[in-house]
C-alpha cells in the first residue's frame, strides 16, 4: 500500500516541505535510502546522508536547519525517532497479521478455559484448565498456557512462547518467541553428603501491563510468593531474571542480562547489555548501568555505576585511566625502586 507525503505528515501531525504527492511504500535506512521508500533522521551523526540520499520522503525535526540543497521531500515533525517509531508500529501489525482471529485446526483449548471476543489461536497451541484470555489476544502456534493462568487483553504471544500454571499476563503486553515464563526458579538445599536437594518453586509470575519481553527470554517462577514485572517494563532477548526478583515500572534492561534471586530493581532504571546482578540485592529508582557491570552490592537512587564490582561512573572513568597505564607505570616504580636502592647503598658507603 503507497502513501504520500501529505497522507504521512497528517498521520504524525507534521509538515510537508516539497512535494506532498510523493509516494512511498517502504522504509529504509538514511545511508541506503532507494527510491519509493521513507527514512528519518534524528542522529547528526548520519545528517551527511541526508543531502545526497535516494530516499523518497525524510521524517524530519521541525527545528533542523538545511545547510545545502536536497532531492527529498521532507515531513517535518516534533521528534523524528518517535515519529518514526510510531509507522513502524503501524507496519509491523500489518506485517505480522495482528488482525487475526479465529481458532485454527490442531488447537487443544480445555472447555473450562475463558476466551475473549475477537482473539486469535494458532495451530499446534495448548490452553490448559481453567485459563482466562482477553479480549482481542493473539497466541501465534505452538504457544503454551499452563492451567490457571491469566493473559490480558490485546496481549500478543508470538511462536513457541511457554506460560507456566498460575501465572499472569497483563494487557497490552508482548512476549516474544521463546519466552518462558515461570519455569522453576534456581533453588538446591545442599545437604550433608555434599548433595542438592531440589526446593520446590510453588509461586508464580505476574507481568504487569504494558511489558515487552524479547525473544528467549526466562522469567523465573517465586519460591513462594510472586516474580513481579511491572508495567511498561522492556526486557530485551536472552534475559535472565531469576525467583522472587522484582523489576520497577518503565525500566529497561538489554540482552544477556542475568538477574538473581530476590533483588529488587527500582522504576525508571536502564541496565545496558551483560550486566550480572547478584542476589538479594536492592537496586534504586533512575539508576543507570553500563554494560558487562557486576553488581554485588546495594545501589542508591539516581546513580550511574560500571564496572565489575560496580562503582560510579566518573570514579570507574578515571580508575580505567590509570588501569590502561598500568605497565608504565610498574616500569617507572620499579626505576625509582631502583635509585633509591642505590642511594641507599651510597649513604651507607660514605658513612
Amino acid at each position: 500500500m503507497k502513501f504520500t507525503a501529505q497522507q504521512i505528515a497528517d498521520f504524525l501531525d507534521g509538515f510537508v516541505e516539497g512535494n506532498q504527492h510523493e509516494e512511498v511504500d517502504d522504509f529504509s535506512k538514511i545511508e541506503e535510502g532507494k527510491s519509493g521508500t521513507l527514512t528519518f533522521l534524528a542522529n547528526p551523526k548520519y545528517q551527511h546522508y541526508l543531502y545526497d540520499t535516494k530516499a523518497s520522503i525524510v521524517l524530519i525535526d521541525k527545528s533542523f536547519e538545511l545547510t545545502d540543497k536536497i532531492s527529498a521531500t521532507l515531513v517535518r515533525v516534533d521528534n523524528a525517532y518517535e515519529a518514526f517509531a510510531k509507522l513502524l508500529k503501524l507496519y509491523q501489525e500489518q506485517m505480522n497479521g495482528q488482525e487475526k482471529t479465529g481458532i485454527e485446526d490442531n488447537t487443544f483449548i480445555s472447555n473450562t478455559a475463558v476466551l475473549g471476543q475477537d482473539i486469535y489461536v494458532g495451530a499446534f497451541s495448548y490452553v490448559g484448565e481453567n485459563v482466562k484470555i482477553g479480549k482481542n489476544v493473539k497466541i501465534y502456534p505452538q504457544v503454551f498456557l499452563g492451567d490457571n493462568v491469566e493473559v490480558g487483553d490485546n496481549t500478543v504471544l508470538f511462536p513457541g512462547v511457554k506460560v507456566y500454571h498460575h501465572c499472569a499476563i497483563g494487557s497490552n503486553c508482548c512476549l516474544h518467541a521463546g519466552v518462558i515464563i515461570g519455569a522453576d526458579g534456581f533453588g538446591f538445599a545442599p545437604q550433608n553428603d555434599k548433595a542438592f536437594e531440589k526446593i520446590p518453586q510453588i509461586g508464580n509470575v505476574i507481568i504487569e501491563e504494558g511489558v515487552e519481553i524479547g525473544a528467549n527470554t526466562t522469567i523465573d517462577r517465586a519460591t513462594i510468593g510472586s516474580t513481579i514485572i511491572r508495567k511498561n517494563v522492556k526486557l530485551d532477548n536472552q534475559i535472565q531474571i531469576a525467583h522472587n526478583v522484582e523489576v520497577g515500572e518503565n525500566t529497561v534492561i538489554a540482552a544477556k542480562v542475568g538477574v538473581s534471586g530476590s533483588t529488587k530493581i527500582g522504576k525508571n532504571c536502564m541496565v545496558a547489555g551483560q550486566v550480572g546482578f547478584a542476589g538479594h540485592l536492592k537496586i534504586g529508582n533512575h539508576v543507570i548501568v553500563g554494560a558487562q557491570a557486576g553488581i554485588t552490592n546495594d545501589i542508591e537512587d539516581n546513580q550511574i555505576i560500571q564496572g565489575s564490582p560496580a562503582f560510579n561512573i566518573k570514579d570507574f572513568q578515571r580508575s580505567n585511566v590509570v588501569f590502561k597505564h598500568l605497565p608504565e607505570l610498574r616500569r617507572e616504580l620499579t626505576a625509582l625502586q631502583r635509585q633509591v636502592a642505590d642511594l641507599t647503598k651510597m649513604f651507607e658507603n660514605e658513612g
